[in-house]
């Protein structure tokens, strides 16, 4: 039967707006039966579009590499490396690099998830920031 593993180059990155995405479990090649995981990469700059949410379960983000903001249910927190940000059931959120390197975040779904699961905002966004962040 074998340990179920797989290494994050093995899975299949997708292109989305802002970022891109691996599934590392809830895809073809690792299942569980009460969570799924993916990888998001977002570069500098860019906003993972659109904010959505997760009207089936939540999501938990733990920031790899990078510093950024995200917002969620309209309010807005400064994240880095080591942060982890919990995005509650129906919540509608949005993570946004602004920094100069990419960043990289593991995020966690309970139940399990995928992308037609996902509930899509494009009218919504994070606030206009007047100063220094």
């Amino acid at each position: 039967m074998g340990i179920p593993t797989l290494h994050e180059s093995q899975a299949k990155a997708i292109e989305l707006p802002g970022r891109k995405l691996s599934w590392l479990v809830g895809n073809e090649q690792l299942q569980a039966a009460n969570c799924s995981v993916c990888i998001i990469q977002i570069p500098p700059g860019e906003k993972a579009r659109p904010a959505h949410s997760h009207p089936q379960g939540e999501e938990v983000v733990y920031i790899l590499s990078g510093r950024g903001r995200a917002l969620v249910a309209g309010e807005v927190a400064p994240v880095r490396k080591g942060s982890i940000v919990v995005f509650p059931k129906a919540a509608v959120h949005m993570l946004h690099n602004t920094g100069k390197v990419e960043m990289k975040a593991i995020c966690f779904f309970a139940p399990a998830t995928s992308l037609e699961n996902y509930q899509m905002f494009d009218e919504i966004d994070f606030p206009e920031v007047s100063g220094s962040e």
